[in-house]
Protein backbone atom coordinates (compact mmCIF):
# COMPACT_ATOMS: atom_id res chain seq x y z
CA UNK A 1 0.00 0.00 0.00
CA UNK A 2 1.55 3.32 -1.04
CA UNK A 3 2.38 6.00 1.79
CA UNK A 4 0.86 8.70 0.24
CA UNK A 5 -1.44 9.50 -2.46
CA UNK A 6 -2.02 12.00 -4.86
CA UNK A 7 -5.71 13.53 -5.17
CA UNK A 8 -6.99 16.37 -7.49
CA UNK A 9 -7.41 19.14 -4.99
CA UNK A 10 -3.40 19.50 -4.55
CA UNK A 11 -3.41 17.15 -1.54
CA UNK A 12 -1.33 14.18 -0.64
CA UNK A 13 -3.56 11.79 1.60
CA UNK A 14 -1.24 9.96 3.89
CA UNK A 15 -1.13 5.95 4.12
CA UNK A 16 0.36 3.79 7.19
CA UNK A 17 4.17 3.98 7.72
CA UNK A 18 5.24 0.87 6.52
CA UNK A 19 7.61 1.38 4.31
CA UNK A 20 11.47 1.94 4.04
CA UNK A 21 12.41 6.09 3.34
CA UNK A 22 13.73 5.16 0.11
CA UNK A 23 10.35 3.85 -1.21
CA UNK A 24 8.48 6.92 0.73
CA UNK A 25 10.94 9.18 -1.43
CA UNK A 26 10.06 7.28 -4.62
CA UNK A 27 6.33 7.87 -3.75
CA UNK A 28 6.87 11.45 -3.29
CA UNK A 29 8.71 11.83 -6.67
CA UNK A 30 5.73 9.77 -8.26
CA UNK A 31 2.97 12.29 -6.68
CA UNK A 32 5.63 14.86 -7.81
CA UNK A 33 6.02 14.10 -11.23
CA UNK A 34 2.24 13.05 -11.36
CA UNK A 35 1.58 17.27 -10.27
CA UNK A 36 4.03 18.53 -12.82
CA UNK A 37 2.29 16.80 -15.30
CA UNK A 38 -0.79 17.63 -14.23
CA UNK A 39 0.60 21.42 -14.49
CA UNK A 40 0.95 20.51 -17.99
CA UNK A 41 4.69 19.85 -17.62
CA UNK A 42 6.62 17.01 -20.03
CA UNK A 43 8.20 14.33 -17.49
CA UNK A 44 11.79 13.98 -19.50
CA UNK A 45 14.05 11.47 -17.14
CA UNK A 46 13.07 10.44 -13.76
CA UNK A 47 16.09 9.64 -10.87
CA UNK A 48 18.55 10.95 -13.44
CA UNK A 49 21.68 9.52 -11.87
CA UNK A 50 25.37 11.34 -12.64
CA UNK A 51 28.74 10.94 -11.67
CA UNK A 52 28.06 14.18 -9.80
CA UNK A 53 25.00 13.02 -8.34
CA UNK A 54 20.92 12.48 -9.06
CA UNK A 55 18.25 14.84 -10.07
CA UNK A 56 15.20 13.99 -9.28
CA UNK A 57 13.05 15.23 -12.24
CA UNK A 58 14.00 16.83 -15.78
CA UNK A 59 11.08 18.30 -16.92
CA UNK A 60 10.00 20.87 -19.84
CA UNK A 61 7.46 23.32 -19.59
CA UNK A 62 5.63 25.29 -22.86
CA UNK A 63 6.17 29.22 -21.77
CA UNK A 64 4.87 30.42 -24.91
CA UNK A 65 6.74 29.75 -27.93
CA UNK A 66 9.97 28.38 -26.48
CA UNK A 67 10.67 25.52 -23.35
CA UNK A 68 12.10 25.58 -20.47
CA UNK A 69 14.25 22.83 -19.17
CA UNK A 70 12.81 22.11 -15.64
CA UNK A 71 15.47 20.97 -12.77
CA UNK A 72 13.54 19.45 -10.11
CA UNK A 73 14.62 18.74 -6.86
CA UNK A 74 11.41 17.12 -4.48
CA UNK A 75 11.42 16.83 -0.76
CA UNK A 76 9.05 15.60 1.52
CA UNK A 77 8.90 16.75 5.51
CA UNK A 78 6.80 17.73 8.42
CA UNK A 79 6.28 21.49 6.94
CA UNK A 80 6.66 23.33 4.11
CA UNK A 81 9.91 25.56 5.49
CA UNK A 82 11.54 22.27 6.34
CA UNK A 83 11.01 21.28 3.17
CA UNK A 84 12.59 24.12 1.20
CA UNK A 85 15.48 24.50 3.83
CA UNK A 86 16.23 20.46 3.36
CA UNK A 87 18.00 21.73 -0.16
CA UNK A 88 21.13 22.90 1.22
CA UNK A 89 23.89 24.83 -0.96
CA UNK A 90 25.47 21.55 -1.35
CA UNK A 91 22.70 19.17 -2.93
CA UNK A 92 22.44 23.00 -5.07
CA UNK A 93 25.88 22.40 -6.46
CA UNK A 94 25.00 18.60 -6.74
CA UNK A 95 21.80 19.33 -9.11
CA UNK A 96 23.88 22.28 -11.18
CA UNK A 97 26.81 19.64 -12.06
CA UNK A 98 24.17 17.09 -12.82
CA UNK A 99 22.41 19.25 -15.10
CA UNK A 100 25.71 20.41 -16.85
CA UNK A 101 26.35 16.83 -17.42
CA UNK A 102 22.89 16.38 -18.97
CA UNK A 103 23.45 19.47 -21.34
CA UNK A 104 26.75 17.54 -22.65
CA UNK A 105 24.39 14.37 -23.19
CA UNK A 106 21.73 16.04 -24.68
CA UNK A 107 23.14 19.38 -26.99
CA UNK A 108 19.94 19.97 -28.10
CA UNK A 109 19.20 21.82 -25.00
CA UNK A 110 22.11 23.91 -24.81
CA UNK A 111 21.12 27.45 -24.96
CA UNK A 112 17.81 27.39 -24.38
CA UNK A 113 16.19 28.41 -21.35
CA UNK A 114 16.11 26.30 -17.83
CA UNK A 115 16.09 26.88 -14.42
CA UNK A 116 15.78 24.49 -10.64
CA UNK A 117 12.96 23.93 -9.38
CA UNK A 118 11.83 22.68 -5.90
CA UNK A 119 8.06 20.57 -4.97
CA UNK A 120 7.81 20.29 -1.51
CA UNK A 121 5.29 17.78 -0.47
CA UNK A 122 4.36 18.00 3.74
CA UNK A 123 3.52 15.47 5.74
CA UNK A 124 0.34 17.29 6.39
CA UNK A 125 -0.33 16.70 2.67
CA UNK A 126 -0.03 19.90 0.71
CA UNK A 127 2.35 20.13 -2.25
CA UNK A 128 3.96 23.43 -3.56
CA UNK A 129 5.99 23.93 -6.40
CA UNK A 130 8.69 26.92 -6.44
CA UNK A 131 9.56 27.41 -9.84
CA UNK A 132 13.27 28.99 -10.45
CA UNK A 133 14.07 28.26 -6.72
CA UNK A 134 17.80 29.30 -7.11
CA UNK A 135 20.08 30.24 -9.67
CA UNK A 136 23.00 28.49 -10.66
CA UNK A 137 26.41 29.81 -9.46
CA UNK A 138 28.60 28.40 -11.71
Amino acid sequence: MPLLSFDKNKNVQQKPACETSYAKGMQAEDIAADYLAGQGYEILERRYKTKYGEIDIIASYENGDEKVLCFVEVKVRKAYEEAVEAVTPRSRKRIEKSALFFLSQEPSYVGKPMRFDVVAITRGGEIWHLDNAWQDCS
